[in-house]
Order: structure tokens, then sequence, then C-alpha cells
């Protein structure tokens, strides 16, 4: 045997021994077991308008379909909770609320059944078509459209690709709940042993206490700072579609940003007009939701969302004159609570790992129909014309009125 084959074996044998033999080897940390995360998503939803008194925007609930079902102010709770692992053949979880809350003294926690295709009912393939949208997108808050207004954005001109950039705006990180998925065990309320409705002055203030047979025991506190929102309610709003329009709205005392877009839909050119009260060149569809501090302090750095103490905003003049109706969406942003268990010591040497995370994170959304009759102050009268007898409306007429123009919408 030759030296150079001597040596590569001698070589070989002792980097062999020492992958088996090493101690570094050895003490190499163990991957960390995963975490059970139990997530609390509390939202506050309002139909707001101006003049109309709280008995009549009662006389709403129910009343508008789909997106807009159970106006209000209503208050909406989802509570998520991932484990890891395989849940028993008898899974048990429930959530112990503090009295306040007003629902009993604990919301059962399920795992979701999984909905399996009818059998004999084959797909059938569709051939996908571009859909055809011309939409002229406005931003800013302001009396006046800004120079290089609108941007117009066109799928007949465009491909499905640029077009989706080109609407594609700024959107939050890190909002990812627990969900069902392989190796784990996921459950969540509202479902379907038990739905009922958040009181209107139920409170999340207080104690609370996850519990069951998959999941370690998870208690924690909310303060008011982390209790549902305030509604959103508008306090004024001036000028037709044909006009500015200016709003302004009641501080959320717990809001930390606000952002506003409207939509409307010119009934002469089938254009889909659309408005956000960013300063900077962005549509918003990915704002109208939770975000988390970090994000809402960036966006309000860039200009994008209005800050905590902003309580009004002016729509431009005229980017709505040609719809038959237009729509204002508003979101306040809450702060979050988050809480990991058990504390970090303060001393790094000491081995430390988390068994949960809690997060509780808070929202409150409006809704304001715009240029309806009684949202038209300060509207000048034309020169020489004569103001008609106003015969005031009755409460069902203004009622189908604003019901009418939101459908019309949606």
């Amino acid at each position: 045997m030759s030296l150079l084959r001597k040596t590569t074996c001698a070589v070989a044998a002792v980097a062999m021994f020492a992958c088996f033999a090493s101690p570094a080897s050895a003490a190499e940390p163990k991957p960390k077991k995963p975490l059970t995360q139990y997530w609390v998503s509390a939202a506050t939803q309002n139909l707001s308008i101006p003049g109309m008194s709280q008995g009549e925007m009662t006389g709403l609930q129910g009343m508008i379909l789909g997106k807009m079902a159970g106006v209000g102010p209503k208050r909406t709770l989802l509570l998520q909770l991932g484990a890891p692992g395989t849940p028993p053949a008898a899974p048990e979880a429930t959530h112990d609320i503090p009295p306040g809350l007003e629902m009993g003294k604990t919301l059962p926690l399920l795992i979701p059944e999984r909905e399996r295709p009818a059998r004999g009912e084959e797909p059938q393939e569709r051939k996908a078509e571009k859909p055809r949208v011309r939409m002229l997108f406005y931003w800013g808050c302001g009396e006046a459209v800004r120079p290089g207004q609108p941007k117009v954005l066109d799928t007949e001109k465009m491909s499905m690709p640029d077009f989706g950039k080109a609407m594609a705006g700024r959107s939050g990180s890190g909002q990812a709940p627990p969900s069902a998925r392989a190796g784990w065990a996921y459950a969540e309320w509202p479902n379907k042993k038990d739905q009922k409705d958040v009181p209107k002055a139920g409170s999340l203030v207080g104690g609370h206490f996850i519990h069951g047979n998959y999941s370690p025991d998870i208690k924690f506190s909310v303060g008011e700072k982390h209790d549902f929102m305030a509604p959103v309610e508008f306090t004024s709003v001036k000028g037709g579609l044909a006009d500015s329009i200016a709003f302004e709205w009641k501080p959320i005392p717990t809001a930390i940003g606000y952002f506003a877009m409207a939509i409307g839909h010119s009934e002469k050119t089938g254009e889909t007009i659309l408005w956000s009260s960013s300063d900077a060149q962005d549509p918003g569809y990915g704002l109208m939701s939770y975000l988390s501090p970090a994000d809402v302090n960036r966006f309000i750095r860039e200009k994008v969302v209005m800050g905590p103490g902003v309580t009004s905003c002016s729509i431009p003049k005229g980017i709505f004159k040609d719809a038959g109706g237009a729509a204002l969406q508003f979101i306040g942003y809450g702060d979050e609570l988050n809480i990991a268990y058990p504390p970090k010591p303060k001393d790094p040497k000491i081995p430390h790992e988390y068994v949960w995370a809690v997060k509780l994170r808070n929202k409150s959304t409006g809704m304001l129909p715009l240029g309806q009759e009684g949202m038209q102050e300060g509207r000048p009268a034309k020169e020489g014309a004569q103001k008609p007898e106003e015969k005031p409306e009755s409460t069902p007429e203004k009622m189908k009125k604003t019901l009418d123009a939101i459908r019309g919408l949606f």
C-alpha cells in the first residue's frame, strides 16, 4: 500500500472516530418543542350615519344582507387554539371567561370537522376568462384632486399580473393565527356547538383561563387598554357626490391609528372609482384588517395611516360625481396584548423554553354611505334657485334610502 493511501485511510479513520467520540457533538442543543398558541381577535363593527338617532340605527339591524349583516354597533370575538400533537379520541378544551363578558362561565373550543366532498360529484372544468375592469384610483385627504391623479388601471390594456401588481399595496407582517394543519390540534370558537352573540356591553377585562386535555393550561388577564374598542362614530359629513366630501369622526380612546377608503361605481362609464386616505399611493386593500402596532407605527411614518390624533379628512371634489352611490369604509387599529409563559429568566445562562403564547388583537371598523340626503351640510345653493319646501322624511323613508344605497354598492 502506498504512503499516500495509508495516510488517507488514517485520516478517514480518525475523522470517523471523532464523529462518534467528540463530546462537543453530544452537547449539541436539542430542538425546542413547538409552542402552543392562543389568539383572541376582538372586533367592533358599526354603521354610523350622522343625523340618524340610535333608535333609527337599531332599526337597520339585520336588514342589510351580506357583508353588512348585523350592523350595530356590534362586538365580535374569534378564539383560536393551536396545540402541537394529535388530540385524543375525545378532545376537550374550553375558555373560562370573566363575568363582565356576560356570556356565561365558559366558551367551548371545538375542533372543526373536515368537510368531505359529496360522492359522485366531479368538479367541472371552467375556462378562465379575463375579467374586464377599469378602475380610477385616487388617494390622499384634501378638497382637490392631486396632480398626477387618477391612476388608471385597465385589464383591457394590462396583463393580470401587471394589474395585480398595480393594485398591490402595503400589508401587515406576522399575522398568521392558528389554523388546521398536519401534526397539530386546532380548535376554535364560535363553532357549531356554541355561537352566541357578544352582548353590546360585554367586556374582556378580567381573568381568562384556557384548559383542556390536549394543551397546557393558559392563564392571563386583560386590562381596559385591550378591551373591545369603542365603535366608529362619524360626527359630521359635508358634501354631496359632486362635491368634496369632508367627514369627521369621534376619537376612539384606544386607537393607535386610522385608515379610510371609499368606493363607487360610475353608471355612465362602468368604471370603478377608488379612493384611499393614504398620502402615499396605496389602495389600502391590505390595511382594512388587524395590524400589529409595529406595522401601524411604520405606516404612520410612511404617511399611509393617519395618526391617533387625526379626527377629520376630505375626499377630493368630483371623483364620485357620476357614481350612483358610494360608501366609505373606515378602520381604527387597536393595540396588541402579547404574553408568553413561562417568563424568561433574567440570567441568560439559565435554560429557558416557552410553553405557550397568547395574542389578543383589536380593531374597530365602520361604514358610511356617501351622498345621501341629510349629509350635504354646507353645500352652496345655486344662484337664483328657489329653495323648495322640504318635507321631512320619516324614519322608514330614511332607512329605506340608506339601505338601498348600501345594497347597490355590494
